[in-house]
């Protein structure tokens, strides 16, 4: 077996920590802690839908991802400075809304939209996977917003969803990579999972060799002992245990 420099067994993740109730003017909040990759998500209410949604009984849920100038080892500009989001933020965003919305009844929602902002304070691999996380906890406290004040009656939420990535480095399955893990990992793997064993989406990729079905199923098995510890991590956060 390799030795990790973080020490850590090959499916043992980073220490994980979901505060919640962090933004006094957010609907939900979470900051999120994966060892040294630290995420602020936010979640806030709007009346106002989409123009395609507008008078149909729907809600929607959306998601914005950006990563503030000093997160990694040397300064990013911020992406308004360039006029334009990259094709990276776009698709991380586009992840996270699509993760949301695969466990909540936009229904029962009613003709609220839930936009949730994801700013990556400090990265250090993961940074995607610990939005979704936290994203949910985030939508959840909303989701209790909007119940206890009587705006809805039922609650839209389906089940739990939370992300964690895989990979293959030094030709061995590994739980939860950072940076220095991920930047030189052979295969790298995102897993959406949700809490009642659904899959919502697995993004895996050979970055130099293939990789074969065994070793895919190793993979998702990862994920799943990984997704499993954090269920009950985002259940405590919120007090739901």
């Amino acid at each position: 077996m390799i030795i990790r420099h973080s020490k850590r067994d090959n499916n043992q993740l980073r220490d994980i920590n979901l505060q919640t109730k962090v933004s006094p003017y957010a609907e939900g909040s979470c900051l999120t802690k994966f060892g040294n990759t630290h995420v602020m998500c936010t979640a806030s209410i709007d009346t106002k839908l989409p123009p395609w949604l507008r008078n149909s009984g729907k809600g929607w849920v959306t998601a914005e991802y950006g990563m503030l100038p000093r997160s990694t080892h040397t300064r990013m500009d911020r992406e308004v400075s360039r006029g334009k989001a990259s094709g990276r933020t776009h698709e991380i965003q586009r992840l996270i809304g699509r993760s949301l919305r695969s466990i909540i009844d936009l229904k029962k929602l009613g003709e609220f939209q839930i936009k949730i902002d994801c700013d990556v304070i400090q990265a250090d691999g993961g940074t995607r996977t610990a939005s979704i996380t936290g994203a949910w906890v985030a939508l959840y406290e909303s989701i209790n917003f909007l119940l206890k004040s009587g705006k809805i009656t039922e609650n839209p939420i389906s089940d739990q969803v939370a992300a964690i990535s895989c990979g293959i480095w030094k030709n061995q399955e590994i739980l939860d990579l950072d940076y220095e893990e991920d930047s030189d990992a052979d295969t790298d793997g995102n897993f959406v999972l949700t809490e009642k064993n659904g899959i919502v989406e697995i993004q895996t990729t050979a970055e130099k060799n293939p990789f074969n079905k065994e070793q895919f199923l190793n993979l998702l098995n990862l994920a799943e002992i990984g997704t499993n510890h954090i269920f009950k991590i985002q259940r405590q956060a919120l007090g739901l245990n």
